[in-house]
């Protein structure tokens, strides 16, 4: 009762004008700590090992339940995409400033957008590499929890390349300890790996949604690919041997990888268990099962002839088909190409061109002392985690006795 009188103090204080961005930061994320551990401590009886957000390593330095290695996350501790956990601390900031795409998808149509809605491929407004390193400097002072920096169109990273490399070098240069992430369709991937290893980007999503070119000459009408362009079976072919080239290249470089895949019924839905096969084998970390987004609105493909989307307990039966193969995204937002904030609070509309300082200044500080705060009240939480598991399991009846006792 203490906490919650406390939070709810610290809640009015940081409402007021001036309040400081930091500390209204904090009090978020400090709600946020408390009510995860509340929901755990609860429940301790249920398990006697947690690996919060199924990435925690355990007290030997291994990880918990996926086996995930120490250096992998030391990786994706902070990476709001790639740990369940990280994305109620960490912020991510898609830049879009790729618009060229050179395939196109069933589902897909970047002219369309709409500033109250979240799906991947669409933003408000196109920058240049210039605009996005100010967006990102501006962006690095004010929210503090920023970890990520990515570009996730609206085209593909990939083949936009000269704008995607012209972004983040200067990032990377400016801001060192942002991690650099990009998304693509994974036709130009290949070409791409050697100078994603030379800039230091150490995270990579790819979509795939097929590895039976018949089933992608359902998704995919056509791809444009070295000067040229396939249709029919041809272009899933060679789309399908590029994704998987591409996703074997990274895994061989240490660059971790995310696979989207849209869930499509009567298209790929059960196909996709031999997609995920197909990446795990060849090293995918995560798999992230997301639901088709396609309204006649939108002028898509799908959407103007009627597909309809997978409903929730569809997308949640795949999900569960498909946990312990790999990694499964279960908090996945859809995101715009234009993004900013935590997955679960978006702030894109507080930091547009026109709301830009001149010249943004960075303070490294803040970021610095913020991320303090945050190990902090991780290592806390995982004790007081650990301690309400190790209540939980002494008090069951068929505990043996001493459970808990200290050595």
């Amino acid at each position: 009762m203490l906490e919650k009188r406390c939070f709810s103090d610290w809640h009015r204080l940081a409402r007021r004008p001036g309040f400081p961005a930091i500390y209204w930061s904090i009090v978020m994320f400090r709600g946020i700590v408390m009510r995860r551990v509340a929901r755990i401590a609860p429940a301790a009886h249920k398990s006697e090992a947690t690996n919060f957000g199924g990435y925690g390593p355990s007290s030997d330095g291994s990880s918990v339940s996926t086996g995930i290695d120490p250096a992998t996350y030391e990786k994706i501790k902070d990476h709001p995409c790639f740990s369940r956990d990280a994305h109620r601390n960490y912020a991510r900031l898609h830049l879009a400033v790729a618009p060229a795409c050179n395939i196109q998808c069933n589902y897909c149509n970047r002219k369309y957008d709409c500033a109250n809605e979240s799906r991947p491929g669409v933003a408000s407004h196109r920058l240049t590499p210039d605009q996005a390193l100010r967006k990102t400097m501006a962006v690095a002072s004010e929210v503090p929890q920023l970890s990520v920096v990515g570009i996730a169109g609206p085209g593909d990273a990939c083949y936009d390349w000269d704008k995607t490399k012209a972004t983040l070098i200067p990032i990377a240069r400016e801001i060192p300890d942002i991690k650099l992430c990009v998304s693509t369709n994974g036709l130009a991937l290949p070409d791409r790996v050697e100078e994603l290893v030379d800039m230091n980007v150490g995270h990579v999503t790819i979509t795939v949604n097929m590895v039976d070119p018949n089933i992608g000459t359902k998704i995919y009408p056509w791809i444009f690919y070295q000067g040229r362009h396939y249709n029919g079976i041809e272009a899933a072919k060679i789309l399908h041997e590029r994704q998987m080239l591409g996703l074997e290249m990274l895994t061989e470089r240490g660059i971790l990888t995310k696979v989207n895949s849209v869930v499509i019924p009567g298209v790929n839905d059960e196909h996709l268990i031999e997609v995920n096969k197909w990446v795990k084998d060849r090293g995918a970390l995560v798999h992230n099962i997301m639901p088709l987004i396609s309204k006649a609105s939108h002028g898509t493909f799908y959407g103007l002839n009627g597909q309809r989307s997978a409903a929730p307990f569809e997308l949640t039966a795949l999900r569960d088909r498909l946990e312990g193969t790999t990694e499964v995204m279960r908090h996945c937002r859809h995101c715009r190409s234009d993004a900013i904030g935590l997955l679960s609070y978006d702030r894109a509309r507080e930091f547009t061109l026109a709301q830009l300082p001149a010249e943004p200044t960075y303070d490294k500080e803040k970021r610095r002392a913020f991320r303090q705060l945050i190990e902090r009240e991780q290592r806390s939480q995982i004790l007081q985690a650990g301690d309400a598991i190790t209540a939980g399991v002494s008090a069951r009846p068929d505990a043996p006795p001493n459970v808990g006792a200290g050595k």
